[in-house]
């Protein structure tokens, strides 16, 4: 049966897998745009559940009408990602949105010492966001402050990681699976795994798998959503 302009207005729960290189504002848009056009929707709410950086793959949440009151309690749910850091060379955003800006050695690292130090990071951990986040400082972003080079204080916060795995190592590889509350930045703990080694990392992929009980492998893709799901 085609989908009707109610089903939307009222509230629908959209899982969508975010494609690389894609911001979460523009899958929002895409699905708005999407409703609009097919279902003749003039005016209708959309809105994430947490955003995705570009250079990220995985599960948005994405709330329809009414359902858009439910954006802060998904939000708050428990999440899981998996990745891989790049161990022996940092950036300033800890990922590869920018170059690499230093390098240091990764003879001396064991998978013993992996595994050992990967255990200091379970648990409620104080974590630094990066200086490239979203995150509001003086009314900029810190990304803005970043970009003109300006240095900017960041507080540490609490955070929790409840399961973190290495399920791949290939040094200067290593896979992951982590699963973590809200506001924890999986690009920090990259950076931050990298320094307990006594060496340097940054990540290289991230996709998020999972938002509280909803999975990626049920998500479909922007572009899938408009031809499969609106008539």
């Amino acid at each position: 049966m085609p989908a009707q302009p109610e089903e939307f207005t009222e509230g629908k729960i959209l899982l969508i897998d975010k494609p690389l290189t894609w911001s979460s504002f523009q899958a929002v848009n895409k699905i708005k745009w999407s409703l609009k056009k097919h279902l003749g929707l003039k005016k209708i709410k959309v809105g994430h559940a947490g955003t995705l950086d570009p250079l990220a793959t995985g599960l948005l949440i994405i709330c329809t009408g009414k359902f858009t009151k439910r954006i802060q309690e998904l939000q708050g749910m428990v999440k899981e990602y998996t990745g891989t850091f790049t161990l022996g060379a940092t950036t300033p955003s800890y990922d590869l949105e920018t170059a690499v800006d230093a390098t240091f050695p990764t003879a001396h690292i064991t998978e013993e010492q992996l595994q050992e130090t990967l255990k200091t990071f379970i648990g409620e951990i104080d974590q630094k966001p990066p200086v490239f986040s979203a995150i509001k400082k003086d009314g900029k972003r810190l990304y803005e402050h970043a970009r003109k080079g300006e240095e900017v204080e960041i507080a540490y916060r609490k955070v929790t990681v409840y399961e973190f795995e290495l399920t791949r190592i290939a040094l200067p590889e290593v896979d992951f699976r982590v699963v973590c509350s809200k506001g924890t930045y999986i690009r920090s703990l990259a950076h931050d795994f990298g320094q307990a080694l006594h060496s340097g990392a940054h990540l290289t992929a991230l996709r998020r798998t999972k938002i509280g009980d909803f999975s990626v492998n049920d998500a479909i893709t922007p572009t899938a959503f408009e031809e499969e799901t609106i008539p």
